[in-house]
């Protein structure tokens, strides 16, 4: 068995899931979701979303231990909730929090919180961490790393299907019913981010609950058209992409000299996630987009993909048997089976990588 960890870009809960991978089958044990303490959840959203050349490199260091310290405790907690025996874990799949990832930068890096030593150390279990550097290191995006999970689990004979992980930022996964065609992944743009972020700036919102906020907007053409020219929506994959670069001072940008109302901003934030979902799947052949993450609970984003798709199935991961709030977690549980097992878990197609390579640091 296997346990994953997920805290992705909307750093809403830390996610454990204990897994068991057997032939074609994912068998889940065991599940939990940790909450964030709110004050290191609100310096790793103002870390984030501020200039890179003003972080503190001390108050990094100790967000680093701190991130570790709770990792562990999430794990632990939900191994002596669930009774497991230890023993019976061979390891721990940690992605770590993501506080930059610039693939495109020169050089290009990628930087994770959550020190793997601390954690392996208060757990007793070996974890598997630092996965996305060695991609970049062959040349590669560093991200999305889900695709090869998507690829071994969703992938079908009889239809053209695509993924779709619905969190801060929005992840695709082109599955083709061809297996002698490549996989294809990449950041699609924001999730959730923008919309969380600005519900809590204008609200005091964690979240815009099923989208009822943006539903009481109207959406405002020229503000959606001027975000949407965007170089990133053009630029063509592999290509990843974060909250360090879609967050309030990419919005201000955008906002600057005009006048919206607040509920009109989010409106139209909301379609900006549909949109540049939309438009990328709508150039594919997708006849069933399986869609996982926090979005799948926003009924507004959902109704909107839908509409934008009429050729196309949009549902939970749910009707395959996998929990959509989930699948992040299991996909690192199973990139630490593939570590261990010392098997590959890159996709070269994917990431733009120049092979496919081992992925994560192995902490005893």
């Amino acid at each position: 068995m296997y346990i994953g960890l997920m805290s992705g870009t909307s750093i809403d809960a830390i996610d454990v899931v204990l897994a068991e991978f057997m032939g074609n089958e994912i068998h889940i044990h065991a599940v939990h979701s940790h909450p964030w303490p709110q004050d290191l959840r609100d310096t790793l959203l103002t870390l984030s979303q501020e200039n890179k050349d003003q972080s503190i490199l001390h108050d990094v260091a100790i967000l680093d231990v701190k991130l570790g310290k709770l990792f562990a405790e999430a794990t632990i907690e939900m191994i002596e909730q669930e009774s497991v025996s230890r023993e019976k874990i061979l390891a721990i799949g940690s992605p770590g929090q993501t506080l930059y990832h610039h693939p495109n930068g020169n050089p290009p890096y990628t930087w994770q919180l959550g020190d793997p030593n601390i954690i392996a150390q208060m757990t007793g279990i070996t974890t598997i961490a630092d996965f996305r550097r060695r991609d970049m290191a062959a040349g590669g995006q560093g991200a999305p790393l889900a695709p090869a999970f998507h690829n071994a689990y969703m992938r079908s004979s009889e239809e053209n299907r695509g993924v779709l992980n619905i969190g801060g930022i929005a992840n695709l996964t082109i599955l083709p019913a061809d297996k002698n065609q490549p996989v294809i992944g990449f950041d699609t743009g924001p999730g959730n981010a923008l919309l969380d972020a600005f519900s809590y700036q204008q609200q005091h919102l964690r979240v815009d609950q099923d989208g009822a906020w943006a539903a009481s907007g109207q959406i405002h053409p020229e503000l959606l058209k001027d975000m949407l020219e965007d170089e990133y929506f053009a630029r063509s994959a592999p290509k990843s992409t974060g909250r360090d670069y879609f967050n309030l001072e990419w919005l201000s940008y955008h906002t600057l000299g005009l006048s919206i109302p607040s509920e009109d901003i989010q409106a139209t934030l909301c379609q900006l996630t549909i949109d540049s979902i939309s438009h990328t799947i709508a150039s594919h052949n997708i006849q069933r987009l399986l869609v996982c993450g926090g979005g799948v609970h926003n009924s507004l984003l959902m109704k909107g993909l839908a509409q934008q798709l009429p050729n196309c199935k949009v549902e939970s991961t749910e009707v395959i048997g996998i929990n959509p709030d989930l699948v992040e977690a299991i996909c690192f549980a199973w990139l630490a089976r593939q570590r261990l097992n010392k098997q590959p878990s890159n996709l070269p197609s994917v990431t733009g990588a120049s092979q496919a390579v081992m992925l994560g640091g192995i902490y005893l």
